[in-house]
Formats: C-alpha cells, structure tokens, sequence
C-alpha cells in the first residue's frame, strides 16, 4: 500500500474524531442549531454557538458516526442542500453577531442523489461559495477526514485552512478519479499517490496552511494531546485574525484562493 493510499485509510477510519467531539472538547458551552429555515434540518452538518476562553464563536461541521446506525442517521456526512444552507445560515448569524466562524470538514463530498438535485445541490454549494468569499468576520477551515470535491470546498473557504496529518483533500476520491482516468477503480492506490491530496502535498503547495499533527516520532499522539494541541493553534490564529479589519479579511480570503 502507498503512503497516500494509507492516508486514504486513514482518513476514512469510523474512530477519527468527529465534528461534535472537536466541539465539545475544544469550545466551551456549545448549543446546536437546527434546519435551513427553509426544507428540513440535515443531520449531516452540525453547527451552533459555542464559547473559546470566552469569546462566542460560531461553529460548524460535517458529523459522520462512528458505527453504522449513526452514519446512516448523519447520511455518512453527505449533506444535503438544506445541509448547506443550515451552515450558510449560522455564517450570515455569526457575521451579524460578530462572531468568528470556525469549519470542521469530514465528508467524501456532497449527497448525489436525485432529490439533492432537484433541491438545488449546486446552487446550494455555489452560494456558499459567494457568501463566505464576502463574510466580514474571520473563517477558519478544517480538514479533520475527509475532504471531497466541492462538497467539502462549500464549507473550506476559509482565511485559513489546515488539515489535520492523516486527512485527504482533493477534487474526488481516488477511486472515482481512477475510474474516469484509466476505466479502473482497483487502480485508486494509484491514484491517490498521482492526485497529492495528503496534507503534506497540499501544504507544500501552499493549499493550505498548516497541518495539525496526529504524530510524534512516528508515534501516534493520544487524542487529549491533539485536541490540546489544536485548541492552542485556533486560539493563536483567532487572536492575529481578529485585530484584522473586515476589508481585511474579506481581501485577504480573495487573494488567498485567486492565487490558484
């Protein structure tokens, strides 16, 4: 097995943290926050209010399950349109509010089934796009599974984005990419040494912008110790995004993704 196809595996283990267990650990007094006050609430993508040494911080993020009942209940963290427009919601509130928006990404991409398209999955995602390329309070992204196709980019516009080490980012999935490429899906070990969706590739292509370590000498790190660490970084990032002006950031956000 490759090195990027370990990570592949990796990324897609049922026992990495999810988005709720990030936010109960790292934030402090998190509250959910339900439906797109428009079709339903999709129990995909999570978000709320939560506080960070006391400072009200919006918080969103796909939820995946770490056994089958719950991945089926979270839609194996493939929203749906009303999904998008839930996170678009509680980003339109914190900009508001003044609230810094911080995104946690685990999905292999949006739901592609027939009533997400006839809900208006693209625009769903588009809008996204266009809103949080204009928000006026800080965004950061992070990669913490998976981290698929426009699906995930709907939530990753951020003035920052970082993956954590054993995470994947990429247009599609390897085996999707190895079946359009070479008519082969075996060939997805392949693939994904070709596609550089590991954190290290995409950090040394200046994608993203720092990676959260899950080891040390080779040695996994308990989560305490991730978690510890990554609550020390977005404190440190929220301080310098903060005493920056909301032309500032929205300029910065611009330029950071033109730049590809």
């Amino acid at each position: 097995m490759s090195e990027a196809s370990e990570v592949v595996a990796l990324a897609r283990k049922t026992s990495r943290l999810t988005a709720v267990e990030i936010f109960e650990a790292v934030f402090e007094n998190f509250i959910e926050f339900h439906g797109d006050r428009n079709f339903r609430d999709d129990k995909a993508i999570v978000g709320g209010i939560a506080t960070l040494n006391g400072q009200p911080i919006t918080v969103i993020g796909n939820q995946k399950g770490h056994e089958l009942t719950e991945n089926i209940e979270r839609n194996f963290g493939s929203p749906h349109p009303e999904g998008y427009r839930k996170a678009l919601r509680l980003m339109k509130q914190a900009e508001k509010f003044n609230r810094p928006v911080i995104t946690f990404i685990n999905t292999s991409g949006a739901y592609c089934g027939v009533e997400a398209e006839e809900r208006g999955q693209g625009e769903a995602i588009a809008r996204n796009l266009i809103e949080m390329s204009q928000l006026k309070v800080p965004i950061l992204s992070i990669i913490i599974g998976e981290g698929g196709s426009g699906g995930a980019l709907a939530l990753a516009m951020g003035n920052q984005v970082w993956m954590m080490e054993h995470t994947m980012y990429s247009v599609l999935s390897p085996e999707g990419f190895s079946s359009i490429l070479w008519k082969d899906a075996s060939r997805a070990g392949e693939a994904a040494e070709v596609m550089k969706l590991t954190a290290q590739n995409l950090l040394e292509l200046d994608i993203v912008d720092e990676i959260v370590l899950e080891t040390d000498q080779g040695e996994l790190l308990t989560q305490q110790s991730i978690l510890s660490n990554l609550k020390k970084k977005i404190v440190k990032t929220l301080n310098e995004l903060n005493a920056k002006s909301p032309n500032e950031l929205v300029e910065e956000r611009y330029q950071r993704f033109r730049k590809y």
